[in-house]
């Protein structure tokens, strides 16, 4: 296989902003041949903007996965609609690269795991984060043990004041949940891949809807103001996380909440050598990679360097989603495994699911081992 031939099954703006350009920029490696989407216009216009004469648009997803001819599949829907999407495309023969989150809960995401390995196709989720430079940069430290032992960690998903106003967001029944399924998801991913842990067996959760249907909290949103007669979702959760070999994970995310400091995708990493901070979010122009560490006897720390730019060269795309789709399709067409393995995201949900179920129950939840 040289080219690959894709079908895009959701056509909002998760597909506009994130997975229509990246495709466009590897144009060498495949092209878009399907586009869906439940509103037809939305599946047209992606069709005309971003497909060849040939390219077909659909409003049943089903309709699409009967082209024999399709390789690929990337689902950008709603959370909640990921599964049985993701499980029919396998059964149709299909590739798939699924949004994050893999599911809203585990159950979902286990039938899409069982269908991944009856299908021998690739599967991937979208967590384009672990493309960024510094991200690249903290895992490659990870992986030569500069740190030592990771055996605390924090996850930060936290905004201000930002509260996406637009799509089914704040609709729990499409979603599943707010920020912690959302923005929380990208942050533990993050963070579970530098420590390459990924065997909890206990979590803690608070989940908090103070401000969501809060009359006058919507003011300075970012977005504009929201309903608050219609959020229906968290509007900010936090979790406690041990893992098997002893180590914990603190997981703050939040949409709206009163603090000073926004970071989102961002983590903190304590070992027994050094600690790592990636600094990322609203409080900072550029992202920051902090290492920290005893050097001839002092306490110092190593910063990444701002960089510079040089005139009328732009230089090569480097943008994470641009990255993502490159590794994804050549993943593909070499028959080489994907970077976000199911395995990994599979993880990521079950704690995500754990942190709702700990706070609805008002107890900790223990994983089966």
């Amino acid at each position: 296989m040289s080219k690959v031939r894709i079908g895009i099954i959701g056509c909002g703006g998760i597909a506009n902003n994130k997975h229509f350009p990246a495709l466009k920029s590897q144009a060498d490696k495949c092209e878009i041949v399907a586009f869906c989407d439940t509103q037809e216009e939305r599946a047209k216009k992606a069709c005309e903007e971003f497909g060849s004469e040939d390219s077909k648009y659909y409003t049943d997803y089903k309709e699409l996965l009967k082209d024999k001819s399709i390789d690929v599949v990337h689902v950008c829907t709603p959370n909640v609609s990921h599964s049985p999407i993701t499980v029919a495309a396998f059964e149709a023969g299909k590739h798939v690269l699924c949004e994050k989150p893999m599911a809203h809960n585990p159950e979902a995401a286990e039938k899409m795991m069982d269908a991944w390995k009856k299908s021998g196709k690739k599967f991937t989720i979208g967590y384009q984060n672990r493309f960024r430079k510094e991200v690249q940069a903290l895992h490659g430290a990870c992986e030569k043990d500069e740190l030592g032992e990771i055996y605390f960690a924090k996850a930060h998903a936290v905004r201000r004041k930002a509260v996406p106003t637009w799509g089914v967001f704040p609709d729990k029944s499409q979603q599943g949940g707010g920020p912690l399924i959302d923005i929380g998801t990208h942050a533990l991913d993050i963070t579970l891949w530098m420590m390459n842990n990924y065997k909890p067996v206990s979590v803690t959760g608070s989940v908090f809807n103070k401000l969501g249907n809060l009359e006058g909290a919507e003011e300075g949103n970012m977005f504009g103001p929201w309903d608050t007669k219609t959020y229906e979702v968290e509007d900010s959760a936090f979790g406690y996380i041990k893992m098997e070999d002893g180590a914990t994970i603190f997981l703050e995310a939040s949409w709206a909440l009163n603090v000073l400091e926004s970071k989102e995708a961002a983590t903190t990493l304590c070992g027994t050598k050094a600690g790592a901070h990636i600094n990322a979010g609203m409080s900072y122009t550029t992202n920051e990679l902090i290492f920290n560490k005893a050097h001839n006897g002092m306490l110092v720390e190593e910063k990444n360097s701002t960089e510079g730019a040089i005139a009328f060269f732009e230089g090569a795309s480097s943008a994470p989603e641009v990255l993502e789709a490159k590794q994804w399709l050549e993943a593909v067409i070499e028959d080489k495994e994907p970077l976000v393995k199911p395995e990994q995201a599979f993880v990521v949900t079950k704690i995500l699911d754990a942190i709702y179920k700990s706070a609805e129950s008002g107890k900790e939840i223990i994983f089966d081992k």
